[in-house]
């Protein structure tokens, strides 16, 4: 038996989150369903969700993040946000999402430090990329401002070092390609 998830208020505190495809399907391996990903997460950002970190993955998705409401209500967002634009924009009528996400409450700086390294290594680590600076679906790639990491979890000597606001930045064409372009 799954145990009871805790009560949750407005902002108290951060999550690493991870969801996946239905089937494992690839369909972020695709360049325009990827960029569709980036954006919807990135349109949400300071509505739904404060945005600390993300990956956008062939098959599933990671996120650093501080729900403003609750932590179902930015998935909410993310997920359906996601399918109404497939269907409106890519023109998809297919089951995208598995059911439900995985999450994990940040518990300190050390705790966040250690989600947000996982999160801009998993595309090395899956050879996607050599270092997490060259994947284009990744808040590490250059150009992203992000939210900075909660006042609770602010070690002395990480303050100041993160800050801002998660700002899409127009995809600045490397001449490599992480994902296929299917039409």
């Amino acid at each position: 038996m799954r145990p009871s998830r805790e009560a949750i208020r407005s902002n108290e505190f951060s999550y690493f989150v991870s969801t996946q495809t239905a089937g494992r399907r690839s369909l972020f391996q695709v360049e325009r369903w990827a960029r569709l990903m980036v954006s919807t997460i990135n349109h949400y950002d300071g509505t739904g969700y404060k945005l600390h970190a993300y990956v956008v993955m062939p098959d599933h998705l990671h996120l650093l993040i501080t729900p403003i409401e609750s932590i179902e209500k930015s998935m909410q967002l993310i997920k359906g946000g996601f399918s109404y634009q497939a269907k409106k924009e890519l023109g998809s009528n297919m089951e995208i999402w598995r059911r439900g996400f995985a999450d994990h409450r940040i518990r300190d700086a050390e705790d966040y430090d250690k989600h947000l390294h996982y999160i801009h290594l998993n595309p090395v680590k899956k050879h996607l990329c050599t270092s997490p600076s060259e994947y284009r679906y990744s808040s590490a790639y250059p150009g992203w401002k992000l939210d900075p990491i909660p006042q609770g979890l602010k070690p002395e000597d990480f303050i100041g070092t993160m800050s801002g606001t998660a700002e899409a930045v127009p995809f600045q064409d490397t001449g490599r390609s992480f994902v296929k372009e299917v039409e």
